[in-house]
C-alpha cells in the first residue's frame, strides 16, 4: 500500500491550526513537522551534539508540515483545501510562510512502528509524566502519576508548549476534588491529567469522532472510571455547571467559547486557556474582560500564551 504526502512549506505560527485541521477535518492517517528551529536549538545543547546546518537534507526555512493520506484520496482537492486554510489562517494575521505546498508517494512500511521511534516519555512535573504504552519507565516519585497515551490515534501528545501550559494551570488550580470540563479533548491528555491531580468527575469534550474514539482508548489504558466523554462543539447541550473549565484550542476557536463560559462556571471557578499564540493574546484578554472575565495569571512558553481566568467579582 503507498501513502500520498502533502507537505507545506509554512510557519511555525499555523503548526496547531493545520495538525487540527488535517486530523478533524481531512481525517489523515498522521502528521509529521521539521522546524528549523528544532535542529538550530540541537546545537546549544550540553552533551556535545554538533549540527551543521548546511549539510542537513531539506531543510526548513522556517516549518515543514506533512500530512499523508491513503494513496486514493483526490490529491488536487487536498491541495485546494490547504489553500482555502492557509488564506484563512492568514486572514486572522498569522504568518504562513511562504505557503509552497508539493506532493509525493511512499510505501507504508508500518505506519505505527516507524513514529514510535520519535516519541518517548516526558517526565513533565513532580506531579505527572506522560508514557506512551510500549514504553517502560520508572517514576521520579513513587507518588509521580504516569498518563499513558496512544498519541498515534489523535492529536495530543503531551510535547507541545501548549499542552504543558494547559498541565501547568491544571496543577495550579486542582487543589482540591473538584468538577472539571475539558473542552476539546484531542487525546483526552488534560482529562486524564485532571482525574490523577484529583478531580472528583471530568467531562471531556470534543466534535471530532477520531478524537473521542482516541479519548475513551487513552482513558481505558489509565484504568480511569470517573471521565465522561460527549461529542459536542465547545460546551454546546452540556448540562450542569463545573469548578474549572480547561480549552487547549486555537485562539478563533477560544473565541467562540468565551460567551459559553459564564452559564457553566460554578461559582468561585477558575478557567485555563491555552493554545494562544501571542500576537492574538490582548484580543482574548479583551473578549474574556467583555463577558464578565479576568485573568488572574498568564504562563507563556516560546511564543504560546496560557492564561488562568475568573469572573471578576469572585
Amino acid at each position: 500500500m503507498k501513502l500520498l504526502i502533502i507537505k507545506i512549506e509554512t510557519s511555525h505560527e499555523v503548526e496547531d491550526a493545520l495538525n487540527i485541521f488535517s486530523n478533524e477535518v481531512l481525517h489523515c492517517l498522521g502528521t509529521e513537522t521539521r522546524k528549523r528551529s528544532d535542529f538550530e536549538h540541537a546545537g546549544w545543547k550540553s552533551d556535545s551534539t554538533m549540527i551543521k546546518l548546511d549539510e542537513i537534507n531539506d531543510l526548513p526555512e522556517d516549518l515543514q508540515f506533512l500530512a499523508y493520506f491513503d494513496s486514493d484520496q483526490d490529491k488536487e482537492k487536498l491541495i485546494e483545501e490547504y489553500k482555502q486554510k492557509l488564506s484563512e489562517l492568514k486572514s486572522y494575521g498569522l504568518k504562513i510562510g511562504k505557503a509552497e505546498i508539493s506532493t509525493s508517494y511512499i510505501k507504508d512500511e508500518d505506519w505505527n512502528t516507524v513514529w514510535q521511534k520519535f516519541y518517548h516519555p516526558i517526565d513533565f512535573s513532580r506531579h505527572l509524566a506522560i508514557v506512551p504504552e510500549w514504553e517502560e519507565y520508572q517514576p521520579a516519585f513513587k507518588d509521580q502519576r504516569l498518563i499513558k497515551l496512544d498519541p498515534g490515534l489523535a492529536f495530543g501528545t503531551g510535547s507541545h508548549e501548549t499542552t504543558q501550559l494547559a498541565l501547568i494551570g491544571l496543577e495550579q488550580t486542582l487543589i482540591r476534588p473538584q468538577k472539571v470540563c475539558d473542552v476539546g479533548t484531542g487525546s483526552g491528555i488534560l482529562a486524564i491529567a485532571s482525574s490523577f491531580l484529583g478531580a472528583s468527575s471530568v467531562l471531556a469534550t470534543d466534535i471530532s469522532d477520531e478524537a473521542i474514539t482516541a479519548a475513551r482508548e487513552n482513558i481505558s489504558l489509565n484504568d480511569l472510571t470517573n471521565i465522561k466523554l460527549k461529542k459536542t462543539s465547545l460546551l454546546d447541550n452540556v448540562q450542569g455547571k463545573y469548578d474549572i473549565i480547561v480549552a487547549n484550542i486555537l485562539a478563533e476557536i477560544l473565541l467562540d467559547l468565551i460567551p459559553q463560559l459564564n452559564n457553566h462556571l460554578n461559582e468561585g471557578g477558575q478557567v485555563i486557556f491555552s493554545g494562544i499564540d501571542c500576537s492574538q493574546a490582548a484580543k482574548i484578554k479583551k473578549a474574556l474582560s467583555e463577558n464578565g472575565f479576568q485573568v488572574v495569571l498568564s504562563m507563556q512558553s516560546g511564543r504560546w500564551i496560557g492564561l488562568i481566568i475568573e469572573r471578576k467579582d469572585n
